[in-house]
């Protein structure tokens, strides 16, 4: 007995129990029902597969090399400096430049400057003085230009004076500049060269145009409709693309920001750079005080006694700062198996949303519930479970109507 009822137990596992189905007589149920089964299959193939192409696997892991290159002259004559011509050597810092680089577009020079002794500039706080005591020597002064010696330079007793430092001579001149000296700044042109790889699907490319034409690049000038594939960019389109004019961009400097996304669907073989510029220097309110972009370096020189001296320049221009991102998609089985599956379990979903209606928000939910779910608890149910045993294997429906 006991042999016979373990072997019915194993062989049971073999048994393949198939799902009672109860049909449901009501209208606004079922197109309730057709609605939601519409709208799952509507954004799985709408929005998963064909907007967010759901069936390829993608890399974003872009590997990206980008290489500048700037052109143009611009002249200046200042009372400084006299009359200069400034080419890319002089103007791009630094030299060669990679993803950042700056352009002078503005400069203040405190020319011929010596190692001696002079007054602090009276700008500086820390460098106001009433008499010797305030004057420390060998003190530093506060975002200053030198060492205190010591000494109050006063004009009167009356006056308040500022310390004597030992530093470069005279100290920098302190004035605001009224309008950008490199004038034609805005049509120098910048070369970005960009070549990105993305190591998953081994694929490289660049965003210049694959010719045998030696000159294209001589001749071209990007444009998003006629040269897509022509790395040269006049600057003051750069800032007009992001929404600003150069010429106000030049007295002050400011930050632009160059993102090249490389969008890649390699299934159709499209794989094409996208240029976006927008300005970084200036807040949403347009009220920030630190707007604009500004540095000081110096040029050093020797007189025909050997004494050292330089120039300092305050140079002002604009930041360019150049991003390179990218997503590559292929056809791939298992996202597409994954996202079929997502779509089959939200079809359930439906169902059960359904079930929910007709068992708790519908007049004769009772009906409902009496046949979707049967008890086994005494002999009677559970010589009717046998019954039910004894259909194993088929589909069955009850049809009911509300």
């Amino acid at each position: 007995m006991a042999g016979s009822l373990c072997t019915g137990r194993v062989l049971s596992l073999f048994d393949y129990k198939t799902e009672k189905y109860i049909v449901a007589k009501n209208k606004r149920v079922g197109v309730l029902y057709r609605l939601i089964q519409l709208s799952i299959i509507g954004y799985i193939i709408g929005w998963v597969f064909i907007s967010k192409k759901g069936y390829q696997e993608t890399d974003e892991a872009i590997q990206s090399s980008v290489i500048t290159k700037l052109k143009g002259v611009s002249v200046t004559n200042t009372s400084e400096s006299g009359l200069l011509v400034w080419g890319p050597e002089d103007y791009v810092i630094p030299p060669q430049g990679e993803g950042v680089l700056f352009i002078v577009t503005n400069f203040l020079e405190t020319p011929n400057q010596k190692l001696g002794y002079c007054a602090e500039n009276p700008r500086l706080l820390d460098g106001h003085c009433r008499d010797d005591r305030d004057c420390k020597e060998g003190k530093m002064v506060v975002a200053g230009n030198g060492i205190m010696s010591g000494r109050c330079l006063r004009q009167d007793e009356n006056s308040t004076g500022t310390c004597e430092i030992y530093g470069w001579c005279p100290t920098e001149r302190k004035f605001k500049p009224q309008r950008p000296l490199l004038t034609n700044a805005e049509n120098f042109t910048i070369y970005i060269k960009n070549f990105i790889q993305f190591p998953k699907f081994t694929f490289s490319k660049s965003n210049v145009l694959e010719t045998t034409d030696d000159s294209y690049l001589k001749k071209c000038q990007y444009d998003e409709k006629l040269h897509p594939y022509c790395p040269i960019f006049r600057l003051g389109d750069i800032t007009r693309r992001a929404g600003y004019n150069f010429q106000d961009m030049a007295t002050y400097g400011g930050s632009i920001g160059i993102m090249i996304h490389w969008d890649c669907d390699l299934d159709k073989g499209h794989c094409h750079p996208q240029y976006h510029f927008t300005r970084l220097d200036i807040s949403v309110s347009n009220k920030s005080i630190a707007t604009g972009f500004n540095f000081r370096h110096t040029r050093y020189y020797k007189n025909a006694a050997g004494e050292s001296y330089r120039s300092l320049f305050k140079v002002y221009g604009v930041r360019f700062n150049i991003v390179v991102l990218g997503k590559a998609g292929k056809f791939s089985i298992i996202p597409t198996a994954i996202n079929v599956g997502s779509g089959l379990a939200l079809m359930g979903a439906g169902a059960f949303f359904c079930d929910m209606v007709l068992l708790y928000l519908m007049k004769k939910g009772n009906s409902y519930r009496e046949r979707k779910f049967e008890g086994f608890g005494s002999k009677k149910s559970t010589s009717q479970g046998n019954g039910v045993e004894d259909k194993k294997g088929v589909m069955e429906h009850e049809n009911l109507k509300f």
